[in-house]
């Protein structure tokens, strides 16, 4: 019974008193959890249950008459109820996720149930409050496979006079007071993805980012968990808002112990002011339950992108191996030098050349250039096509690097026109990069940049953009005075779209000096995203590892920089830093000229590895492992539990004479595996033997049960800092 009804919504339908058939809730059900909305006609919009899966017996009606809540002393003589909107009229003293006025009145709405419309899997609900004139639409979605909820909103002016609009939550969902912990996202360049996890207490828990981009500070996405939940038990809720500029995330623990989940734009004064009859539409929410602890959590985000974003003939193509110019040359664009590098790139196995920053205008250093988006024939004398001939005459895919969004004082298009940057009358520009931001917004800015790009685009074999955004919109001020940081947003999705559009066959990198751009907003419009400048593999085992909780893996652009990290200084070990590069979508942003024979050669087999398993990576299940602070361990198990890599990273010191412990999470406990330890290729133990050695894990491998390897797992050995294991588990 219960397995008929996992990609079914069920609507739930009272009587009411005289008779006529009322929708009060509305039911939508998967496999592992349930989503019940109270509905009824002339009353606010709110979740009444959301959590793990009901039998189907369970009725709305019910849950309601077991959740009513008396008043108290001290408070108001009712309890107030809650609503997606949280609006200023229903009278809540501690939180509004929604604040209006028209010159100064109609603040105070309460938007009421008027209509419902019942869809597969999800619904349209339309509030409306004829007092303010206002209307609220809901667009809810509840994936019947996943239990992902995607919810967008959409407020509309039905009044004779302009709206401001200050403040709009897309959605304020409730999740269980049990939730006592909150998982945040921070960071700053190079360090981005980093984890805070932190005690809700009685108060607010909030995030503000006012960087006109993701930001590298807050990324959009939090998680509610129990103290006892971490990766692979527990109860947790995560909440990602697919927007790629301003945003506001709210925890709030009310004083009568209901706790709300708040996440939305984030709107400069005055930059929403909706005329009759126009609309305002918010980010979308994608949020999802498990019970099954924080990777199960991930695995359903992974799937929604994998679905819902990405574009069918990127996921049916394999990712191709990259090669990156740009900490191999810097601004030193030698055309020579440059074919050099494709021919050794080709030689190891790289399948997409992508040539960054300085093939156009005056662009031989970052304060000149931006926004003259022609070759330069100062450095290309003969234009771009002998070096794009050369490198797909070797078998690559050719990409090339843009930053449209953005103008260097000292170019032509500056000069040309300086009013169509962004900025504050009267107010000096924050110095950044010796950059400008366009205003993109503006029809004819969007219309120069698209132009240009589809001039390269056309006369060139083009496969690959890497779309860049490399400053802050500190004064995202329009000519006529008004804040454009949210219009900014919409603009780039349009132009992005419109690249699409133009040029199907080309793949676009979202890039925003390292991992400032990388959500799931802008994977609406792109295929990849970059994840940080920082090419340090131990740096990047964290930051790899943080970005994993919302996207999945293919997605994520992982390259093996140079021996010294040019971020961090530090040196590490081919092996280390290929195998941090292998679980991801892998590419390289070295100077293969330089690099010693040795380790050409292990790179090469890195890649050849990389290749025989990308398959299994992009499309498997990931498990972030729980494991002791001094290493990192994931997993990616195939979906038919046929095969699987595991990750094992040793980043620090151990207290203890050996580590503990692998479990390899995700296999079918009931099947045979063959392990085998497959990088580095060149294993040998610190003072053998280890498991490795005795099990003969290099060679043909050991043989176990599921059970025993998920349950038991294997002793690890003792290895130094800065090792990097992969093991292949594959069932027989």
């Amino acid at each position: 019974m219960f397995e008929k009804a996992t990609r079914l919504m069920r609507a739930i339908v009272a009587t009411a008193p005289e008779g006529e058939n009322i929708l009060r809730h509305m039911r939508f059900d998967a496999p592992d959890s349930c989503l019940i909305l109270a509905c009824a006609k002339g009353a606010p919009l709110s979740v009444l249950y959301w959590g793990a899966a009901l039998p189907l017996g369970v009725d709305g009606a019910d849950l309601e008459r077991l959740s009513e809540r008396q008043g108290m002393h001290g408070v108001a003589d009712m309890s107030l109820p809650l609503s997606l909107a949280m609006e200023p009229g229903l009278g809540h003293p501690m939180f509004h996720g929604f604040a209006a006025h028209r010159a100064g009145k109609d603040w105070g709405s309460v938007f009421a149930v008027a209509k419902v419309e019942p869809r597969d899997h999800g619904a349209k609900v339309i509030c409306r409050d004829e007092r303010t004139r206002l209307g609220l639409e809901y667009e809810i979605d509840f994936d019947g496979c996943s239990g992902v909820l995607r919810i967008r909103s959409t407020l509309t002016n039905y009044g004779a006079t302009p709206l401001d609009l200050n403040d709009m939550m897309t959605a304020c969902l409730p999740v269980p007071d049990i939730m006592t912990d909150i998982i945040g996202f921070t960071g700053r360049w190079t360090q981005e993805f980093t984890q805070g996890r932190v005690a809700r207490n009685a108060a607010t828990y909030l995030r503000e980012n006012r960087s006109g981009r993701t930001s590298h500070f807050s990324y959009p996405a939090i998680l509610l968990a129990t103290a006892n939940t971490h990766e692979s038990a527990g109860e947790a809720y995560g909440f990602h808002l697919a927007f790629s500029g301003n945003h506001r995330l709210r925890v709030d623990s009310l004083t009568d112990g209901r706790v709300l989940t708040s996440l939305g734009a984030l709107l400069l004064p005055g930059e929403v002011r909706l005329a009759p009859g126009e609309s305002y539409a918010s980010p979308q929410i994608v949020a999802a339950y498990s019970d099954s602890g924080l990777s199960a959590l991930s695995r359903k985000f992974h799937e929604s992108v994998r679905t819902k974003l990405l574009r069918p003939e990127t996921r049916a193509k394999p990712r191709p191996v990259h090669y990156n110019t740009w900490e191999a040359v810097y601004f030193d664009h030698d055309i020579n030098k440059l074919k050099e590098l494709a021919t050794r790139a080709a030689q190891i196995g790289v399948e997409r050349f992508v040539l960054d920053d300085g093939w156009f205008g005056g662009r031989r250093h970052d304060q000149a250039g931006l926004g003259d988006w022609t070759v330069s024939r100062d450095v290309y004398p003969d234009g771009l096509g002998p070096l794009v001939d050369h490198v797909t005459g070797l078998g690559m895919e050719f990409g090339l690097w843009f930053e449209p969004e953005m103008v260097s004082p000292d170019s032509d298009l500056f000069r040309a026109h300086p009013d169509w940057v962004l900025g504050l009358e009267g107010v000096e520009h924050v110095p950044f990069r010796s950059q400008l931001a366009l205003d993109i917004s503006r029809p004819e800015v969007a219309d120069y940049l698209f132009h240009a790009i589809d001039a390269m685009l056309r006369d060139h074999d083009i496969s690959y953009i890497k779309w860049d955004n490399n400053r802050d919109l500190s004064h995202p001020g329009g000519q006529d005075g008004t804040a454009r940081a949210f219009a900014q947003v919409q603009a780039l999705y349009t132009l992005l779209d419109r690249v699409r559009s133009a040029h199907p066959q080309v793949e676009i990198e979202s890039c925003s000096s390292g991992g400032a751009r990388a959500d799931m907003g802008v994977l609406a419009h792109s295929d990849r995203v970059w994840t940080s400048d920082s090419n340090d593999a131990l740096d990047r085992q964290v930051i790899q590892r943080g970005a994993s909780f919302f996207l999945p893996l293919e997605v994520l652009g992982c390259h093996i920089g140079p021996a010294k990290c040019h971020v961090t200084g530090r040196r590490l070990s081919m092996e280390m830093r290929a195998a941090t590069a292998f679980m991801g979508h892998m590419g390289l942003e070295l100077n293969l000229l330089t690099e010693r024979a040795a380790d050409l050669d292990m790179l090469k087999n890195a890649i050849d590895l990389h290749k025989k398993h990308r398959a299994l990576l992009h499309t498997g299940d990931l498990y972030r492992l729980d494991s002791a602070p001094q290493l990192i361990a994931s997993g990616v198990v195939a979906r038919d539990k046929s095969e699987a890599i595991y990750s094992l990273a040793y980043v620090a010191s151990d207290a203890k004479v050996l580590p503990g412990r692998l479990k390899f999470d995700g296999l079918d406990p009931e099947r045979q595996y063959r392990l085998q330890l497959i990088w580095p290729t060149n294993w040998q133990a610190v003072k053998g033997p280890s498991a490795i050695e005795t099990l003969n894990l290099t060679g043909k491998g050991a043989i176990f049960s599921g059970a025993a390897l998920m349950h038991n797992g294997l002793q690890l050995p003792h290895a130094y800092p800065e090792t990097c294991l992969l093991f292949h588990v594959a069932a027989i």
